[in-house]
């Protein structure tokens, strides 16, 4: 399998996007990392309701990812959480209580309060 980028994709096509919002925090996180750095996006089994999200800044870069690039930064998302994460969208939400990665995901039935655990 080869690697696939988002902007090769049209944007009907484009399995999973990143929001200017999480683009923009990404940029500040990612400027302290070494170069080459990008956000890493997995699921995983587990957590309360089954699936989590697992956030994570890689120099890794796999030969089947998806890299979806915006205003900069790159999100990286394996061949095997893509599945999960079809038309999700990774965002960022900066409130009083607290400042978090959230993914906005149409696969999930149900979730946990915390936002990082999914059912589908």
């Amino acid at each position: 399998m080869t690697q696939t980028m988002a902007s090769d994709l049209s944007p009907a096509a484009t399995p999973f996007a990143v929001s200017a919002r999480a683009a923009k925090k990404l940029v500040t996180i990612l400027a302290a990392e070494p170069a080459g750095s990008a956000f890493r996006l997995s699921v995983k089994g587990g957590g309360c309701s089954g699936f989590s999200y697992v956030f994570d800044v890689s120099r890794e870069r796999l030969d089947d990812d998806l890299v979806v690039a915006r205003d900069g930064v790159e999100v990286r998302v394996d061949a095997a959480s893509l599945p999960f994460l079809e038309g999700a969208e990774l965002d960022f939400e900066d409130a009083l209580i607290g400042s978090a990665f959230k993914v906005k995901n149409p696969n999930a039935t149900a979730s946990c309060g915390c936002g990082t655990s999914f059912a589908i």
